[in-house]
């Protein structure tokens, strides 16, 4: 069956111009809802992704979704698991990080750390 190549879609720019437009009167919560949806689109994505090859993978019989559902990583895999998941947790938590740094810079009250606050633990 001839499929027709459909022509590829012009790429978004990666970064908006003008003023970011703040939604809430507490530019915080702009902040925080911009790492919401940040976090939405990454996962949207990857789910997408990780569908699209369970499904390649079961068409062509090479994996069984079921066998990834019931999979148990070995301990060297779980820790190297364990590093990504922390550096995409210091990525996505960045911002408010600078935010404490910035409010210890100028004079405010000791800002929290994210570890002593349990949100997360991050090794060094």
């Amino acid at each position: 069956m001839n499929q027709i190549a459909s022509p590829k879609p012009k790429p978004l720019a990666r970064t908006a111009k003008g003023r970011k437009p703040q939604y809430f009167a507490d530019p915080a919560t702009d902040k925080l809802l911009s790492m919401v949806l940040a976090l939405t689109q990454e996962l949207s994505v990857a789910r997408d992704r990780i569908d699209t090859l369970e499904r390649l993978l079961d068409r062509a019989g090479v994996l069984k979704a079921q066998t990834v559902d019931d999979y148990l990583p070995t301990a060297e895999e779980a820790a190297a698991r364990s590093a990504l998941r922390a550096g995409m947790l210091r990525r996505v938590f960045r911002a408010a990080e600078r935010e404490a740094q910035d409010l210890e810079r100028n004079g405010a009250a000791t800002a929290p750390d994210m570890a002593e606050m349990g949100i997360v633990d991050i090794p060094s």
